[in-house]
């Protein structure tokens, strides 16, 4: 029989943590119809056909956690939910985009499940899910699904989308740090860290990178001029106008010469050992493509070595090598590229291969190089005949181990004098491993913005962590990139707990922003007035590089819809665990389920950090047990269970007694101040104010923010929040 389709019913991208996981993901709702009634086993030939098209599915462990765990569930019988999981997450990594991380959880309606992947990019997860889905269901009706086909689509699609392996590389490192990451266009522009104290890069880029030495850079000339005075070993050169110009330069410099783009960069137009007036003048027009100038100088015998410098020392450094071709008396020289070049495993189109495909019609100075020697790419050499290729190029061999101290110094010296944070130092010398003196080596070109896909995946030889050279340069060694977060999760309270945390912040000093249901604030500034506790306003306060610290209140349906805006925080307030009836649309019911959903705001609460927790309600007390870091507990009174359990293993806690706030540390106890006259009414204590305060004190302490200062700002509190913002001076220009 012919299955029905799976159906999705909706599908979510959840950007942040959620009671999932701390990272994105992708929630789709699917509704498998009548394969309800029929798990993999009873599909005659379904795991044979699946097992066949993906071969990798056995480094699944699945539940069974031992390597081909899935399969042994597929071939016992699991249903086509959690088939779709997996099988997605096979196309994700097929396409270049690792991951392990997948759920399948059946919803309260028969038949309709959560199907959750890690989304490292959303277009592309989308796209696995949807492939995913048409793969399944090829495998279970036994019809034809084109699998190399549908991957090599999904890796185009990642290819185009995702980040780049460079700044990749610089993102994954400062995650090992823990440091949080935000993308901020679809290239690669990455902010690492948040607000006032995050960092920018854009590739090989940082927001360190002076725009003037970037501008050096370019400038072969000048750049040559500036390492010459400072001592560093150039060769001989100057800018020419024509050919008959370079010609003319090169019998001035001394033959052999080198004739390059003034501005060009990646080797493109360059070409090398020049000998011959003809050779010189048919230079000079390839190179005056590439750039708005040309140059010619001394040739430096030797190998072409790539040397990156971050923060002012050598972190790696790569060798080129010349490439050739030997001939069969057969075939032509353009056959023999692509059967002896172009068929090296090593060699692709993409940034994954740490060597390009050679391609005569896109790189004149191999038709050049030819020419020189006499060869046309359609010639047939000689059996045994060797014909140079690329005399500079595939500069992807390892070589950091073998840098010679003085060359690391030189090398360094010369980003120092161009003035650029990162760069890549291009080297020509016999031995890397000896001084460029002794051997008449040379620096001939300083790069900003340097690849470092060689020095990730050379040919040969170890891959180099420039990433995480270029994080430990933007962020000392105790440097996380974090401002103080403070998030509220709950719905008794929580808008006016946000409201008072921020004040108390911000009489530390700091610039505070605060995303609520009120609205957005930056310190007492209203920027928007819409209902503001959601991801997007969040994200707006984590990328304002004048905020020092922040505010966020989280809804149970934020998280669920959503995500929440930041990654870990210092504190995580949770009010209460109630109202679930509102969360139909999530499958939420009870009040255990939303405990799942609420229990996100401690788990990401970081080891150094507090949460702060209702002691009234039971469901949230359970989540003291969850926190990485401490615990402080709140309530209105000193003999709520948790409290006194609290207190009896040494914890904190904050209560009232007779109108004062009391706050104990175990089993001492002092008055921490009088209740405020904001938390009161005519007939005594406002319960819900009074909490509010409670667990906004609670933040401030776990904040280290002096008593002193919290006394005033609960005393100041609501007279401050009906003034109006100041509005800024205005500059008066001088007369």
């Amino acid at each position: 029989m012919k299955f029905k389709e799976i159906q999705f019913i909706r599908i979510t991208a959840l950007r942040g943590p959620t009671m999932w996981t701390y990272r994105p993901i992708i929630e789709a709702w699917v509704d498998l119809g009548e394969l309800e009634d029929w798990p993999s086993n009873k599909i005659p030939g379904f795991y044979e056909r699946l097992s066949a098209w993906l071969p990798s599915l056995i480094e699944h462990r699945c539940s069974e956690g031992e390597r081909g765990g899935f399969l042994q569930r597929l071939k016992e019988g699991t249903w086509a939910a959690h088939i779709l999981e997996h099988v997605t997450l096979e196309l994700q990594n097929l396409s270049g985009q690792r991951t392990g991380f997948g759920k399948a959880r059946q919803t309260s309606q028969r038949g309709i499940y959560k199907v959750v992947i890690r989304s490292r990019q959303e277009d592309v997860t989308r796209a696995c899910l949807t492939a995913g889905r048409d793969l399944v269901m090829a495998a279970i009706n036994d019809t034809h699904y084109d699998v190399p086909a549908a991957i090599e689509k999904l890796r185009e699609l990642a290819d185009k989308l995702c980040l780049g392996p460079s700044t990749a590389s610089i993102v994954n490192a400062a995650t090992e740090r823990r440091i949080p990451s935000i993308r901020l266009n679809d290239g690669n522009l990455v902010q690492i860290g948040y607000g006032t104290r995050q960092r920018r890069i854009w590739t090989a880029e940082t927001d360190q990178t002076s725009a003037i030495a970037e501008s050096i850079s370019c400038d072969k000339e000048l750049t040559k001029s500036l390492l010459a005075a400072c001592g560093v070993p150039i060769p001989e050169g100057r800018i020419v106008h024509d050919a008959a110009e370079a010609w003319e330069g090169a019998e001035d410099i001394g033959l052999p010469v080198v004739v390059k783009p003034r501005d060009g960069n990646h080797g493109r137009g360059v070409s090398t050992n020049l000998k011959t007036q003809k050779e010189v003048e048919d230079a000079y027009a390839i190179a005056d493509i590439e750039g708005s100038g040309v140059m010619v100088e001394r040739f430096v015998s030797g190998d072409e070595h790539r040397l990156l410098v971050v923060g002012g020392k050598v972190v790696a450094a790569a060798k080129g090598e010349t490439a050739w071709v030997v001939g069969d008396g057969k075939a032509s020289i353009a056959e023999l590229i692509d059967r002896q070049l172009n068929s090296d495993p090593r060699r692709g189109p993409t940034d994954d291969f740490p060597l390009g495909f050679v391609l005569l019609n896109e790189d004149p100075a191999v038709v050049l190089e030819l020419k020189r020697q006499g060869y046309t790419p359609d010639a047939v050499p000689a059996r045994g005949e060797k014909v140079l290729i690329q005399r500079n190029g595939n500069i992807a061999n390892d070589v950091t181990d073998q840098v010679h101290p003085e060359v690391d110094a030189i090398a360094s010296l010369a980003a120092r004098v161009v003035g650029l944070d990162i760069a890549g130092i291009d080297v020509v010398c016999e031995d890397i491993s000896r001084p460029l003196e002794e051997q008449r080596g040379a620096i001939v070109e300083v790069n900003a913005g340097p690849g470092l896909h060689m020095h990730l995946m050379p040919a040969e030889g170890e891959p180099r962590p420039v990433g995480k050279a270029i994080v430990d340069s933007l962020f000392p060694e105790n440097d996380n990139g974090r401002i103080p977060i403070v998030g509220i999760a709950g719905t008794q309270g929580a808008t006016l707990t946000a409201r008072l945390v921020s004040w108390l912040v911000q009489l530390t000093g700091r610039h505070v922003g605060l995303a609520c249901r009120d609205g957005l604030l930056l310190d007492k500034r209203v920027v928007d007035k819409r209902d503001s506790a959601n991801w997007a306003a969040g994200q707006r306060l984590l990328i304002n590089r004048s905020v020092d610290a922040a505010v966020f209140e989280n809804g149970a349906a934020t998280i669920l819809g959503e995500g929440i805006a930041y990654d870990r925080c210092q504190v995580g307030i949770v009010t209460d665990c109630a109202d679930a009836e509102g969360l139909g649309e999530f499958d939420i019911h009870t009040t255990d389920q939303l405990y799942h959903v609420l229990r996100t705001q401690v788990d990401i609460v970081l080891p150094e950090g507090t949460a702060v927790l209702n002691a009234a309600d039971p469901q949230v007390a359970r989540m003291a047990e969850l926190c990485d870091g401490d615990v402080i507990f709140y309530g209105l009174a000193q003999d709520l269970p948790a409290i006194a359990e609290h207190r009896r293993k040494g914890g904190r806690a904050l209560y009232l007694r007779e109108n004062r706030i009391m706050l104990a540390t175990g089993a001492v106890e002092g008055p921490f101040m009088e209740l405020p006259v904001f938390a009161m009414n005519k007939d005594g204590t406002d319960t819900e104010r009074a909490a509010c305060l409670l667990a906004a004190v609670g933040a401030a302490v776990a904040l280290d923010i002096p008593v002193d200062k919290i006394r005033v700002g609960i005393d100041t509190f609501e007279r401050e929040q009906k003034r109006p913002p100041r509005s800024r001076p205005r500059r008066v220009a001088n007369q």
